[in-house]
């Protein structure tokens, strides 16, 4: 991959770095948040190349895989030192749905803690290792350092929500981070022990580090008492009465009502949690595990962050979410062990190795849209694999002792100090996630080797189809198409023709099912159930309907040579679009396609056969 130019096409159409008011990146995706998502370019996007797929979640999300930290470090050096926020500040924003908005927040605050959180819990549970094998004694100075070490990122947890909040919300991080900090101070943490009072009012004695929910509710006051006070104050003196009247209310205001308040939540919200867990016992992370791919795949698994840390600063330990992604993560990584195995396509195979082992490593992105969601019966085999795994953790009660992306090289964050068999079980739910996921993987999805008794079955059974040339002019193959959709064949595999003549005939009999309003693409079932999509030209959408002439509508019944459409093919050219012409099968997974080898077609000449694979 050419990082300097997919850093530059991705740059050019998430609408420039004038359209960015927030960047950053995840293990596999780069998240923008854009001042008008309108103006992202999601076909353009998810063409590029090095980009698996595009999500729009509040967040314009362009996955990347393994590679994400190049790309993103590119179009960091595109966008220089420019201020995204100021740059964006001047611009109307659209309106975003309430949960949309809110996802995009606690995402924006919760995503940069992993990468500390992990290091740290790994850490920990490494040192825990090391204990039980006898190498390092717990009661020694360097385990005790090295142990202080692991646990200072969740001790001073507020500190950092303090930061990523305050980023989020475009205000002084270093002010909000001073406000929270003298929640923890030592000295105010032993005077709230001793009990005391502020204003005459009791103050309510909770021990604030390890805590989120009381740093968030304290920052967005602050955010906006820093606005409230840049306003009315005078210029000169801004510098140190903002801050000090900021901290002046912030900090008191905190220790009455939003500390308790968010201590409270955050309580409340684990218990929530734990009690769902108690009513529908193991059940609960079978089923989580088993949607975890689709949760995945929408970027919605990241509204489990909240609940995750916060359930792990209550508790020291995590039983639901991280548990169950243990089990998705390696059911990708086994399904896609299984692909490997069985397919003929050297370049699938290639994919699904390395997919594969990304995953088992807890990476599972790759994975998904790189193999899963390219195959429902694979996609079948991960739910199935997950579901069986997910459902195993959650009967023996497997505890997690770190928050990462579970897989093999992080599985110590399993590693108890006084429950030994919980390693014993994430070991053997990891186990039975691959194991489970490879065989349905190689059980459901096609015997590559058997194509050909299945293609002679589907013969046998009446469910060939012979399709006609759609259109007078020449052949050429879909990889020459100058557009990666169509030539990649990830819509479906079919011809190319470059017409001589404005004219669509059908290729063969079937149904129309849909007329695109800009009348340039049209689609039919035949009637051995194949899907077909005809497309007119590249880009020609822009055309707005212009030169196109549908000849049926939808829910009309043609027979191979009835003309479709007509369009004027000169004008269509002199505008600058190329005419090519693309018929694809759209369900792909369900029909072999063979194309003959011919160059200049007439409309009557027979031009391809498509077969229903036997299952």
């Amino acid at each position: 991959m050419n990082y300097k130019q997919t850093a530059a096409e991705i740059l050019k159409n998430v609408g420039g770095k004038e359209n960015i008011s927030h960047f950053e990146h995840c293990s596999t995706r780069l998240r923008f948040s854009l001042v008008d998502s309108k103006k992202a370019d999601v076909k353009k996007l998810e063409s590029t190349e090095g980009v698996m797929a595009v999500k729009m979640t509040g967040q314009c999300q362009v996955v990347i895989g393994n590679d994400v930290i190049e790309v993103y470090d590119e179009i960091m050096k595109l966008i220089g030192n420019a201020d995204l926020s100021s740059q964006a500040s001047d611009k109307p924003k659209e309106k975003q749905k309430l949960g949309a908005l809110v996802l995009d927040f606690m995402v924006g605050i919760f995503q940069p803690l992993v990468p500390a959180i992990a290091g740290g819990g790994v850490l920990k549970s490494l040192l825990l290792l090391l204990s039980v094998a006898g190498i390092m004694a717990t009661g020694s100075s360097t385990y005790k350092i090295l142990s202080y070490i692991g646990d200072a990122p969740l001790y001073f947890l507020p500190i950092m929500v303090a930061i990523t909040t305050a980023n989020k919300l475009k205000v002084n991080s270093l002010v909000a981070m001073s406000a929270v900090a003298a929640l923890i101070l030592p000295n105010m943490t032993a005077l709230l022990k001793e009990g005391t009072q502020l204003f005459g009012f009791g103050v309510q004695n909770i021990a604030y580090a390890y805590q989120v929910f009381p740093a968030i509710l304290t920052v967005l006051l602050y955010a906006q008492l820093e606005k409230f006070f840049t306003k009315v104050s005078p210029k000169s003196v801004r510098i140190f009465l903002v801050p000090m009247m900021s901290l002046l209310v912030t900090v008191p205001a905190a220790l009455l009502l939003l500390g308790p308040a968010g201590f409270n939540f955050g309580q409340g919200f684990a218990a929530v949690i734990l009690a769902i867990f108690a009513k529908m016992g193991w059940i609960a992370v079978g089923l989580l595990a088993a949607v975890l791919p689709f949760m995945v795949a929408t970027g919605m698994h990241k509204a489990m962050l909240p609940y995750a840390i916060s359930t792990f600063t209550q508790l020291g330990k995590e039983i639901l979410y991280l548990p169950a992604s243990l089990a998705h993560n390696i059911a990708e990584s086994g399904a896609c062990f299984g692909v490997a195995i069985r397919t003929r396509d050297k370049n699938l195979r290639s994919i699904a190795i390395s997919a594969g082992i990304s995953a088992l490593f807890g990476i599972t992105e790759p994975a998904l849209y790189g193999v899963t969601l390219q195959n429902k019966k694979v996609l079948a085999s991960v739910v199935i694999g997950s579901f069986v795994g997910g459902s195993y953790v959650g009967l023996v009660g497997l505890h997690a002792f770190a928050i990462v992306g579970p897989g093999l090289a992080s599985i110590s964050m399993f590693i108890s100090e006084t429950a030994p068999n919980n390693i014993v079980n994430a070991i053997i739910g990891l186990a039975i996630s691959f194991i489970v996921a490879f065989a349905a993987a190689l059980v459901l999805g096609k015997d590559n080797s058997a194509e050909k008794a299945k293609e002679v079955l589907a013969v046998s059974i009446g469910s060939e189809e012979t399709f006609r040339s759609p259109l007078n002019g020449t052949v050429i193959s879909l990889s020459e198409v100058k557009d990666d959709v169509f030539s990649s064949r990830a819509m479906g595999d079919g011809i190319a023709v470059v017409p001589s003549e404005g004219k669509l005939y059908a290729p063969v009999a079937g149904k129309i099912e849909m007329v695109f309003e800009t009348n340039h693409a049209l689609g039919m079932t035949t009637n051995n159930g194949a899907q077909i999509l005809f497309h007119v030209g590249l880009d020609t959408v822009k055309l707005g309907g212009k030169h196109f002439e549908p000849k049926v509508k939808v829910g009309d019944l043609v027979k191979a040579g009835d003309l479709l459409l007509e369009f004027d093919l000169e004008k269509i050219v002199a505008e600058g679009f190329d005419p090519v012409t693309v018929v694809v099968v759209t369900n792909k997974d369900e029909y072999e396609v063979k194309v003959r080898e011919v160059s200049s077609v007439k409309y009557t000449d027979n031009l391809m056969t498509v077969t229903e694979l036997a299952n």
